[in-house]
């Protein structure tokens, strides 16, 4: 069978961590690169921690590209603890790490050259703020054209925020970035959005076994959401009030859908945009199935997911 050929864009905190440990492990599937972001930690911290897991599964390998240090537009930076001050639960670094393994092109010009190499065969899995892909398609206007596929782990469908009132994380953090993805990108948009990976947490006890595995990959995991407040076992999150306790592997959603065509059983077509203005709307995916933005541009938002794959593609990847 043919190898699923990825570009992974990435803020890498501890869910993008596990997202990116589930394609090194899945078979025929091959990471052409990874680009960083700033968003659960700074765009440096973001590099450090995608070298880590990078060495935790022998992948050192795989170029790893530093990219947008701030949103489109600048302005103050928004600071996240959610997976500790440097993404990864605080638990690792002791501030003499070396970085020799980045590469010298900025991510930016690496998505635009990879996507012409491997034209109509590469698909994008973004799982941080979409800064770098906003920016791929202002310097390359065909770059979406060149991509088989893009796989998003961001946006709201019901006007639930997790990080604003009424608005997701990924995209709050870089709101004109998300608008221009959404309107612009030409290529089949799969999108996990924070509603839909919160309604399909799974329990503690599989969590437990997940990291108790016994394998140098089961040990990272387990050390780096030792004393992470996002593995809290209360109810104290709005997100546990809503949905319920249990862990989420938020972006390990979309790069499932990515990987496996099984993983997502369900899907509704439809037309989105993201709200750029609103005091508490600013940054909220709008979707639109009666079509009212006029636009051909479509969307696919995932509804339900086969959840045996989605445990057999995480217990692999720590396995």
């Amino acid at each position: 069978m043919a190898q699923t050929l990825l570009l992974v864009d990435t803020d890498c905190g501890i869910d993008d961590a596990q997202a990116i440990m589930m394609a090194l492990a899945a078979p025929r599937v091959r990471i052409l690169g990874i680009t960083c972001c700033f968003g659960n930690t700074s765009v440096e911290n973001v590099c450090r921690n995608t070298l880590e897991v990078l060495k935790v599964c022998n992948k050192l390998e795989i170029p790893v590209f530093c990219g947008a240090a701030s949103s489109l537009i600048g302005g103050p930076s928004l600071s996240c603890d959610h997976f500790g001050k440097d993404g990864l639960g605080d638990v690792l670094f002791n501030g003499n790490e070396r970085t020799e393994q980045l590469q010298a092109e900025p991510a930016v010009s690496a998505m635009i050259r990879l996507a012409s190499e491997y034209q109509g065969q590469v698909s994008v899995v973004a799982i941080g703020p979409l800064t770098n892909l906003a920016l791929a398609v202002r310097m390359d206007p065909t770059f979406p054209q060149k991509l088989k596929n893009l796989y998003i782990m961001g946006g709201n469908m019901q006007g639930q925020g997790n990080r604003s009132a009424c608005g997701e994380f990924n995209f709050v953090m870089d709101p004109e970035a998300a608008h221009v993805v959404l309107n612009e990108f030409s290529c089949p948009t799969y999108i996990a959005t924070w509603e839909f990976t919160c309604q399909n947490k799974l329990p503690w006890e599989f969590f437990d076994k997940w990291v108790n595995q016994g394998t140098e990959k089961a040990e990272f995991m387990k050390k780096i959401t030792s004393s992470c407040k996002a593995y809290f076992r209360e109810v104290t999150s709005r997100k546990d009030l809503l949905f319920g306790n249990g862990f989420v592997p938020y972006d390990s959603f979309a790069m499932a859908a990515a990987i496996n065509n099984s993983a997502i059983v369900e899907m509704s077509e439809c037309a989105a945009s993201v709200e750029l203005s609103g005091h508490l709307t600013r940054g909220m995916m709008a979707v639109d199935p009666m079509n009212e933005l006029n636009t051909t541009r479509k969307i696919f938002v995932m509804k339900k997911c086969n959840m045996n794959v989605i445990k057999e593609l995480l217990w692999m990847a720590l396995n």
